[in-house]
């Protein structure tokens, strides 16, 4: 069972209720953050990106040649 934000300041987790409640909001919101991500990600087509990721380095290949 996890404490709640009164019992982590008595055990000395946290100095203060509203640290305790503020980094609670900070992990809430990173995760948030993580999931966004996740979720865009999991639009890109694989092979799209594939394809671009060769044409640019195709491109710094071909610089690399000139100089």
């Amino acid at each position: 069972m996890v404490a709640g934000p009164d019992q982590l300041v008595k055990d000395n987790v946290f100095p203060s209720r509203s640290r305790a409640i503020q980094e609670a909001i900070e992990d809430k919101l990173a995760n948030l953050r993580k999931t966004r991500l996740v979720e865009e990600c999991a639009k890109l087509d694989p092979h799209d990106e594939q394809a671009l990721a060769e044409e640019a380095m195709s491109e710094e290949t071909a610089s690399w040649s000139e100089s």
